[in-house]
């Protein structure tokens, strides 16, 4: 499957061309010949000769970004003068920053910022520890902590290197759920380690996201510190992507017509992410899963298993099939990828039942191309941005942290991510729905907002947050 030209592989070249001739529409030539797309030219300079050009154009990847350099030099007459990655561009003294809420003008300011006025505060904080959801950031202020062991695609590459991601996690609580959260990249990947640090830090926060942290670490991780926590902890790896996924089930058994309840479905990949779907589709009404990993189905004789991996032989596939991820796909309504790349073929998917689904969620390369899963199932999504129906993390742990933040929520509770998936669905109206549109654009006006509502409330929060005091409120 060759990808399309990416924004995040965007590059602006400045250089200078002859005033006169053709070298403008020759430069954009050669940047289509070379299967590159255009997307702004700017006169940054003019001359009675030269002109100083910044083009802006999209690539599939950086190498093919060096290549369409190499097209615009190539054009005759054309001076290459430097170029600039618009993504590093953006990464440049980090993405996010904090911001006073008061200016400090003068020293009464000072005084009632800082000290001696903060002293009367840290008072009555220390004779009612709850006042430090009132009168501290806590209260609306969440820690997005990873090890860095299982980064996007990219795997163990350590806490340094993770920070961008973490960062650009942060921008997004920010733009979708005005959450104040704070990228901790911790330097150790020992379970015990990352437990205590979480524990030592969770008095400035009123909620925990962890990130990218490998499997089965990972669950250990975030059920231990449910267990020992009073704020909510909430894997995103896990069930930001299950929320996700369920929703999209939701809408796409609208289109094709069918039950939840009558539906059999296959999953490949039983790591964090392949288990919490798999939770949270037999809490909201599938009984027919079938659970497949490198070693083929999952199921009750599967030999040497423990942790999750148990509870999946345990818990699903209840025809006890033995088999491949292939044998297993044979008549199946729907199929879910979250593993890897390349898996499976169209004649593949043309055995699964009639009006099939596919969510092929591996990235950038899905476990099936979606053009040959799109000639035989109904509805197909994918992990990516350049296909229909992307399954984006992004569309649920904004809400579902406003929620929680609102609630003043001590913990999480599948109730509430099935609550999340249900409101998320709804975003996509009958009139709006089909089989390409199933998942709602991240930049819906209601998405977020909805999904917090349904949180709060299944969280035994306020109905309505208009009744709250501003001043009690989370």
């Amino acid at each position: 499957m060759t990808a399309a030209p990416s924004v995040s592989y965007s590059i602006t070249v400045r250089l200078e061309v002859p005033a006169g001739g053709r070298s403008v529409s020759a430069l954009t030539t050669a940047v289509e010949h070379a299967g590159g797309l255009v997307t702004a030219l700017d006169v940054t300079a003019s001359g009675h000769e030269r002109l100083r050009i910044d083009v802006t154009c999209a690539a599939r990847d950086t190498e093919h970004a060096d290549a369409l350099v190499e097209a615009m030099h190539a054009v005759p007459e054309v001076v290459i003068g430097k170029v600039s990655d618009r993504t590093f561009l953006m990464h440049l003294g980090g993405k996010i920053e904090m911001v006073s809420k008061h200016p400090i003008r003068n020293r009464d300011d000072l005084s009632m910022i800082y000290t001696p006025g903060v002293a009367r505060v840290c008072l009555a904080i220390a004779k009612n520890r709850e006042d430090a959801r009132r009168l501290t950031v806590k209260r609306n202020s969440i820690a997005v902590i990873t090890d860095g062991s299982a980064v996007l695609g990219l795997g163990n590459i350590g806490p340094e290197a993770a920070l961008p991601v973490m960062e650009g996690k942060a921008a997004l609580f920010k733009r979708f759920g005005d959450i104040d959260a704070w990228p901790l990249c911790l330097d150790t990947q020992d379970t015990e380690q990352i437990i205590a640090t979480v524990k030592a830090v969770a008095p400035g926060f009123a909620g925990i996201n962890l990130e990218d942290i490998s499997a089965p670490r990972c669950f250990e991780v975030e059920e231990r510190l449910r267990q020992e926590l009073d704020i909510p902890v909430f894997h995103d790896d896990q069930h930001g992507t299950a929320i996700v996924v369920v929703a999209a089930l939701y809408n796409a058994l609208r289109v094709v017509g069918k039950e939840i309840g009558q539906i059999r479905v296959v999953m490949s990949g039983a790591g964090a992410a392949g288990t919490a779907i798999a939770k949270l589709l037999l809490a909201a009404g599938v009984v027919d899963i079938v659970v497949t990993n490198r070693s083929g189905i999952i199921h009750r004789g599967t030999k040497d298993v423990a942790g999750q991996l148990l509870w999946l032989a345990e818990h699903t596939n209840r025809l006890s099939l033995t088999g491949s991820l292939r044998d297993a796909l044979v008549g199946a309504d729907v199929f879910i990828g979250v593993s890897g790349p390349n898996l499976l073929s169209g004649p593949d998917i043309a055995t699964m039942a009639d009006r099939s689904i596919v969510f092929a969620l591996s990235n950038p390369d899905p476990e099936v191309d979606p053009m040959a899963a799109a000639e035989h199932a109904a509805v197909v999504a994918t992990g990516r941005s350049d296909f229909p129906n992307q399954i984006n993390n992004v569309l649920a742990f904004p809400g579902v942290f406003r929620g929680l933040l609102d609630a003043r929520s001590r913990d999480i509770t599948q109730d509430m991510l099935l609550a999340a998936a249900k409101a998320l669905a709804s975003v996509v109206t009958e009139d709006e729905l089909n089989a390409a549109y199933i998942t709602p654009s991240v930049f819906h006006a209601d998405v977020h907002t909805t999904v917090a509502n349904a949180v709060r409330r299944a969280a035994g929060g306020p109905h309505d947050l208009r009744s709250v005091d501003p001043a009690e409120s989370p």
